[in-house]
């Protein structure tokens, strides 16, 4: 018998809607809850709300910088927030506490929360992935495409990197730990990990198989990948698709390099196979007949028509890609998108060119590679059924019971 609406416990979360999948996160972790224990509501900032209001979630309105000065920000490598930047989010995530007075808050990259929900004495959760995990060791710290490294030869780019990420690591923390003293809490350990993943429970959208964890408390503990794709109806040419050559499914997302579409598409035309491609943006020339465009795919169900998905490398359709039992060709330029397809190419089930290095050739190369032969086949299965059996929401709905009791 359902509870009393008034009796359910509360959970807010936090998006902070830079990327899309800092949204999509969110999203899943909230369907994940019985609406009859729970009232359940996404603060966002309102260029992403249509995505919560399109899976009935109430939504509140969240102060976030634009996405455009966040990727920005990355790609210059400078720090994320500045100081008035991360004050200002702790006002705003104090006043929506104070608003609908929830039992627990979680947040996805919502920083400012590890000052705001101390202070609220709020139980708080951060959705993290394991990469920024200060108990995952990375085989390496590749070089992200930077101004002070994207056009030198890829060997002194990397050990240039390689000197500075710690000192650069310091001082990107540097914002957040003085607002935090500013509170009157102490400051975190200088390592950008640990200003990513501090919370009261750290809970990992990932695969354990891919990102292993050593000597990580019972505070850290993994969910599973979300498996989200955006809701809409799907375009006129989806029962048309020719039968007679593979399908690759095509998408920079929220966060790659726009400006490499374009090429993508014009190399990999020319090829025997369909392309399915996700953009936003409108492409700069007439389609060839065996591409076929839309604003937004279902990434999920495009990576199952597929052999192969050619993406940025990052986390949301990598996993997409690997749920449907495909390899994922990550174009991969940020850190974040590097770290991903560095462990999806260790475990056999990916391919990652770099997109500050990007050539067509290189890219024909990888894909007749890829489609050609079956090097990625057997690992792909193995973890495929590992990503589409995720028990997400049923993890999900442990964790914020256990939290609320």
């Amino acid at each position: 018998m359902p509870m009393p609406a008034d009796a359910r416990k509360r959970v807010l979360l936090f998006a902070e809607a830079v990327t899309l999948a800092h949204v999509a996160r969110p999203v899943c972790f909230a369907r994940g809850l019985d609406r009859s224990r729970y009232r359940v509501a996404i603060a966002v900032a309102s260029h992403a709300a249509r995505h919560v209001a399109a899976a009935g979630i109430e939504h509140l309105a969240l102060d976030s910088i634009e996405p455009r000065r966040f990727l920005a920000a990355l790609a210059q490598g400078r720090a994320l927030y500045d100081d008035d930047t991360l004050q200002r989010y702790v006002q705003c995530d104090l006043a929506l506490i104070e608003r609908f007075a929830p039992d627990v808050v979680v947040g996805d990259f919502r920083l400012s929360l590890s000052v705001s929900a101390r202070l609220a004495h709020v139980p708080y959760v951060n959705i993290a992935s394991a990469y920024w995990s200060p108990y995952y060791v990375p085989p390496g710290w590749p070089v992200p495409s930077l101004p002070l490294t994207r056009f030198l030869p890829l060997g002194l780019a990397q050990a240039v990197f390689s000197v500075a990420r710690p000192a650069a690591f310091v001082l990107h923390c540097g914002p957040f730990n003085r607002v935090s003293v500013r509170h009157g809490l102490p400051p975190l350990p200088r390592d950008l990990r640990c200003v990513y993943t501090d919370a009261d429970i750290v809970a990992y959208s990932d695969l354990p198989e891919l990102f292993p964890l050593y000597g990580a408390p019972p505070t850290h503990r993994f969910l599973g990948p979300v498996l989200w794709q955006p809701a809409g109806e799907l375009p006129e040419w989806w029962d048309q698709l020719p039968a007679d050559r593979p399908c690759l499914y095509v998408t920079l997302g929220s966060s790659g390099d726009a400006r490499l579409l374009p090429r993508i598409v014009e190399a990999l035309a020319p090829l025997p196979v369909t392309l399915l491609v996700a953009s936003a943006a409108s492409l700069p020339f007439t389609l060839p007949s065996n591409v076929f465009a839309a604003p937004y795919l279902p990434g999920l169900l495009a990576a199952q028509r597929s052999r192969l998905v050619v993406c940025n490398g990052g986390n949301l359709t990598a996993y997409q890609a690997l749920a449907a039992g495909v390899p994922v060709l990550g174009i991969a330029g940020n850190l974040d998108q590097l770290l991903n397809m560095q462990a999806f190419e260790r475990a056999g089930v990916g391919h990652t060119l770099r997109a500050d290095r990007f050539t067509s050739g290189d890219l024909r190369t990888a894909v007749e590679a890829i489609l050609g032969g079956s090097g990625h086949i057997g690992a792909v299965k193995t973890l495929s059924h590992s990503a589409a059996a995720s028990a997400f929401d049923a993890r999900v709905a442990a964790l914020i019971g256990e939290l609320v009791g």
